[in-house]
């Protein structure tokens, strides 16, 4: 009996056997090729998602420290350029002999739990998860042949991470996808960003090809999210070797992303980070960004540069209204726990989805993706001293396309010439006493979405004027900021005074008054209505409670048509009239609402 039921179990396993080949028989093979690969239609499961949670895990989350607007995980980049904040906080905490290599073994993640984690991202909302496999330290999250005693099966947690947690993802019912470096700062064979660019290809042929095969042979990710590209061409990398092998691999649930180096444009869903998001294209787009300012751990952080949630939930909205989605970062502790304010932030959107659902997955772009207004900041700056990199200056105002505008009074300490000099990315001008003295109003060149840290296309102009001591002079600066990384600052120099940020002390927000610093107006857009469409329905999603009555700038619906807010019982009332449609929310309590962030108003027979 015991026979004929293993034998029964082998022709079992031939059959399933024979079916999976067949089944990969009749997929469509990709060759090497750009078309060929272009034409690949994306999955629907990707497009259908909207939401993916990322994960920054490995050695750099022992120090877990960076400048404010920096990235945790480029902890190794730091100190290999001497950044005199982690020089000095490794000498101080850790030693004159201790090196980068020697934060593997405290590594521990014995607090992790992967299937904690995968609730948690399933709570949250997310279909997918993105896990660093390796990141520009080479680190291995599993144990790579490749990473000899630098991987988390040899040194750190002796636990296969990688092999663990896409177990517990794909036991949740989500997609598995991993990040994967394509360079290594620090590898024997090409040193990232040190070495020269052209020289990468034993790297390439000996180390990144066989690495990148064993990782996605051995956990067949439905993702795969490449980065570090920007220095090569995707010839250099053989991308399109790697990702024609991976198609063949996998079949049609298979995506990549569009890092793959130059010549591979055109190729892989779109990864903007750190902006406000783009419109609607023709290939699908995810956010990718923190919820702090760093990807990584970071406990140099401070509250304010964690987004609430309200800012979050009102972020993947427009993301989703706009055509794309949102891959939003957790970084957990070396121990293996994610921060309760990631996990409150990651629940708090959940809860808001599992309300909204209907408006989110699955739906596509309308004729019309939301409506916008103008937005204002005021505020009193020490200085101008700015280095936002992808970020804006503060709620409410974006993080791309804004504007700032500083006025007040500088008073110089000597009558001498003084030189001004500007360097700002984007358009930076200079007014003393109504003369221009500086005109910088120009566009700086755009970087790789991945290459924040590493990038700097800030410019300086200079310009000198005559200055009185004692005098307050009127000073007006205008910036503008485009797309990507945000910086301005203002220094002088004089005979007797070395360059400098021009310091507090010497300006004023008044003629007469004491209140040192510049009075500072920050303006940009910004979406406050956005629109999604879903199995014919239209949703129009509010960011601002409306009291009275909901206004919407679109066409005039159907006599038939019906509005309801999800999450509320009852019908509304509207009505239409001059290029407007006027849902009525008179008689809604605010206590009778489930969502507190925003609203989804439902309207059927469109």
């Amino acid at each position: 009996m015991a026979m004929k039921r293993g034998l029964f179990t082998t022709l079992v396993s031939i059959v399933l056997a024979m079916l999976f080949s067949f089944s990969l028989s009749a997929q469509k093979q990709y060759a090497a090729d750009w078309d060929d690969l272009k034409s690949r239609p994306y999955p629907q499961w990707f497009k259908d998602a909207k939401l993916g949670v990322f994960i920054h895990w490995g050695v750099y989350s022992v120090p877990a420290y960076s400048n404010k607007e920096d990235y945790g995980e480029w902890y190794l980049r730091g100190l290999m350029l001497g950044d005199s904040l982690r020089t000095s906080y490794m000498r101080t905490h850790y030693g004159e002999e201790f090196t980068y290599r020697d934060f593997a073994p405290l590594f521990k993640a014995r607090l992790f739990y992967p299937d904690e984690w995968a609730d948690l991202f399933k709570r949250a909302g997310a279909k997918y998860v993105v896990m660093v496999s390796k990141h520009h330290d080479g680190y291995a999250l599993w144990s790579s042949k490749y990473a000899p005693k630098w991987n988390s099966m040899e040194v750190g947690p002796k636990r296969d991470l990688v092999g663990e947690l896409t177990t517990s993802v794909k036991k949740a019912g989500l997609h598995m996808g991993l990040y994967y470096s394509l360079p290594e700062w620090n590898n024997p064979l090409h040193r990232w960003d040190t070495d020269p660019d052209r020289n990468i290809g034993p790297y390439v042929e000996k180390h990144m090809i066989p690495q990148f095969k064993e990782l996605i042979s051995t956990y067949k990710p439905d993702l795969i999210f490449a980065d570090g590209e920007w220095n090569n061409t995707a010839k250099e990398w053989h991308s399109a070797e790697l990702i024609s092998w991976y198609f063949n691999l996998m079949g049609d649930n298979a995506v990549v992303n569009d890092r793959w180096g130059a010549g591979s444009q055109g190729m892989g869903f779109l990864t903007p980070e750190y902006s406000a998001g783009i419109k609607a294209t023709d290939r699908p787009w995810a956010e990718v960004r923190g919820l702090g300012r760093s990807f990584g751990l970071n406990r140099f952080e401070k509250l304010d540069a964690y987004m609430t949630s309200e800012e979050l939930i009102h972020f993947f909205i427009k993301a989703v209204a706009n055509g794309g989605g949102v891959t939003i970062n957790v970084g957990p502790t070396a121990d293996g726990q994610i921060p309760l304010l990631q996990q409150d932030r990651l629940v708090q959107l959940g809860n808001w989805i599992q309300i909204n659902d209907e408006a989110i997955y699955g739906s596509t772009v309308w004729k019309k993706t939301g409506e916008e207004k103008r937005v204002n900041l005021s505020r009193v700056d020490p200085n101008i001293d700015f280095n936002w990199v992808r970020n804006g200056p503060g709620n409410p105002i974006k993080e791309d396309d804004f504007t700032a505008i500083w006025t007040g009074f500088i008073a110089p300490e000597f009558s001498e010439t003084y030189q001004f000099e500007v360097q700002a990315d984007d358009g930076i001008r200079v007014w003393i006493n109504d003369q221009l003295i500086i005109n910088s109003w120009k566009n700086a060149p755009e970087g790789a979405n991945g290459f924040v840290m590493g990038s700097n296309t800030t410019s300086s102009v200079t310009n000198s004027i005559e200055l009185k001591a004692g005098e307050r002079y009127q000073i007006r600066v205008e910036y503008f900021e485009g797309k990507q990384n945000a910086s301005a600052r203002l220094f002088w120099s004089s005979a007797s005074l070395e360059k400098q940020i021009v310091r507090s002390s010497r300006l004023y927000t008044t003629a007469e008054g004491e209140v040192h610093g510049l009075n500072a107006i920050y303006s940009s857009m910004q979406q406050h209505i956005a629109y999604t469409l879903n199995n014919e329905n239209v949703y129009a999603i509010t960011m601002e409670w409306p009291d009275d009555e909901l206004v919407l700038n679109i066409d005039q619906p159907n006599r038939a048509a019906k509005v309801n807010l999800l999450g509320y019982e009852g019908e509304l009332d509207w009505s239409y009239a001059n290029g407007k449609m006027k849902i009525n929310t008179d008689d809604i309590k605010f206590s009778q609402l489930k969502s507190k962030d925003a609203w989804v108003f439902k309207i059927t027979n469109f």
